[in-house]
């Protein structure tokens, strides 16, 4: 990898698509691949699983859910299988000489639930965390583990259209002020009349918020 920073973009999930189909979908968006000199992009894929919210059917998604709503559980077993599985990326990463203090986790929908899950549970030491367009359930088991904590958190990065029909507003904006209550320094940004989509505004303004996190700058005294 070279002087390469790592970020695996923990997916950005868009119900059943898969990494190279977001990769082309922000491409799209942006007009532009969400490409960096000195930062390496991971765009994971998702495993297909039965899915209840689609009465069981198979559908490439991180976890199940028992319905798309914030006031019921969450169904740990399949999110705690998918953390150690993305575990062993992030380890394999650091093992080709990434540091894990600039590794920034994130995705879409699902995606961006799947990265605080391993982010603010198992990985409280990296750079960073972004969520776009996500939610955690009111009895989060990352609410119930931060209550514990006393290590500084990673910064969090929250995006999310006013509109959603899918993963409401009021879900996202209640995530974000329950983490922060937990002690997470997070940013929401909300987008007017924006579905359950991607818009460029967005991605622009999460690209700033990466080079932020991870500027050229450091890896040039690296060298």
């Amino acid at each position: 990898m070279g002087n390469n920073e790592e970020v695996p973009v923990k997916d950005f999930q868009y119900l059943s698509d898969t990494g190279q189909g977001v990769r082309a979908w922000i491409k799209q968006v942006l007009s532009q691949d969400l490409a960096f000199q000195h930062i390496k992009v991971i765009y994971p894929t998702a495993p297909a699983r039965p899915y209840t919210p689609m009465k069981g059917a198979l559908s490439t998604v991180w976890f199940d859910r028992y319905k798309i709503s914030n006031d019921c559980p969450e169904h740990i077993e399949t999110i705690d299988s998918m953390c150690k599985l993305l575990t062993e990326l992030i380890n394999e990463e650091i093992k080709n000489g990434i540091q894990k203090d600039r590794i920034l986790l994130g995705g879409f929908s699902m995606g961006g639930c799947m990265a605080m899950h391993l982010a603010y549970r198992y990985h409280q030491d990296v750079a960073g965390v972004f969520a776009l367009s996500s939610f955690l359930n009111k009895t989060s088991l990352i609410y119930q583990a931060l209550r514990k904590n006393e290590s500084i958190l990673p910064e969090l990065f929250q995006c999310h259209g006013t509109v959603d029909e899918l993963v409401l507003y009021s879900w996202g904006e209640e995530t974000n002020k329950t983490l922060k209550s937990l002690g997470v320094t997070a940013s929401f940004l909300s987008f007017p009349n924006l579905y359950h989509e991607l818009k460029k505004d967005e991605l622009e303004e999460l690209r700033t918020w990466i080079l932020k996190k991870l500027p050229e700058e450091i890896m040039k005294t690296n060298k």
